[in-house]
């Protein structure tokens, strides 16, 4: 399998990872409230006794002066307007200092870290990826962010926030960048209690996600639906670069690893992009589908650290190469 990502390499390193076409434009008037209540997240939640705020520009700028701490920011948009058939992400601009987003209640992405393990991120863009199985296509959905902010200004304080379609360049299939389930693992066995389960943002080094000066094994997971245009395909799972080696599994089948054997610092093994073939006689046409993934870092940096990640087709990475 380690045989076929030579031969993408070159598509793969030179892809688009998401365009600049807006589909629908959240700047505006959202509800908002100090504090922190995690019901907030909830679509079924009502806010209409919330102030209003303008996003995006800083919360002292609006009549809380001198606040830091914990507020909430949720508003709505109609999924009819949306395609059905394409990847979408949302950008939330720049968020001083740490934020989570839910969409319809599901978290989707989130940059820096709550306290007490409080981590900034106020100069990180924030793109999330969102899941389609959580698009309401047919009407309503609820935006919500939850906010810390440690000093200073506060809030969702620029850009252009929105609801875009990821670049038509890229060869994906079904885009699974975002939240995926993980659990560092000692000995390398998979966790058992679901209470070992933490979420980590897909890509990025495990070292900024909290996870700092571990070295060994750790365990991902993320569920996904088969889709109608998965249907007689030749699929691949692309897991994009991982620090150092890796074991994947989909629903308990093997499928792939890479692991050149060598040891710090003359592995090159997190250089070479994972591309394994995905057999449709173990995918799950109706329910979910799991895809297990252990890492094992072997010095400094550790995890799937770079993308593209997702699902495609042989044919459409070769279209890429030979255009």
């Amino acid at each position: 399998m380690k045989k076929l990502a030579p031969i993408f390499i070159s598509c793969l390193v030179i892809l688009p990872q998401l365009s600049n076409g807006q589909l629908i434009n959240l700047n505006g008037r959202w509800k908002f409230a100090l504090g922190d209540q995690q019901s907030w997240s909830l679509k079924e939640f009502d806010d209409s006794d919330w102030e209003t705020i303008r996003v995006p520009s800083p919360w002292e700028n609006q009549g809380f002066h001198g606040y830091d701490g914990f507020a909430w920011y949720r508003t709505t948009f109609n999924g009819s307007n949306l395609p059905t058939n394409s990847n979408l992400f949302l950008n939330m601009g720049y968020v001083d200092d740490a934020d989570e987003v839910y969409l319809n209640g599901q978290l989707i992405g989130f940059s820096g870290s709550m306290p007490p393990n409080y981590q900034s991120a106020y100069n990180t863009e924030r793109k999330y990826i969102i899941p389609q199985n959580l698009i309401n296509f047919k009407g309503e959905n609820t935006i919500a962010v939850r906010v810390f902010d440690a000093t200073l200004g506060g809030g969702i304080m620029d850009g252009r926030i929105g609801i875009y379609r990821v670049s038509s360049g890229s060869p994906m299939l079904l885009d699974l960048r975002g939240i995926w389930e993980f659990s560092i693992s000692i000995k390398g066995g998979k966790p058992v209690e679901e209470s070992e389960w933490d979420k980590i943002n897909v890509p990025g080094f495990w070292e900024k996600e909290g996870y700092r000066r571990y070295d060994g094994y750790a365990w991902y997971r993320k569920n996904f639906d088969f889709t109608a245009d998965m249907e007689g395909e030749q699929l691949l799972l692309v897991l994009g670069k991982i620090d150092d080696f890796d074991e994947v599994y989909v629903n308990g089948k093997f499928i792939g690893r890479t692991r050149d054997n060598r040891h710090f610092p003359h592995s090159k093994s997190y250089s070479e992009y994972r591309i394994y073939y995905l057999p449709s006689t173990i995918l799950k046409k109706n329910g979910p589908n799991l895809i297990e993934v252990q890492v094992e870092d072997i010095g400094i940096d550790g995890g799937i650290y770079e993308g593209p990640i997702g699902i495609t087709t042989k044919d459409r990475l070769y279209q890429l190469i030979n255009k």
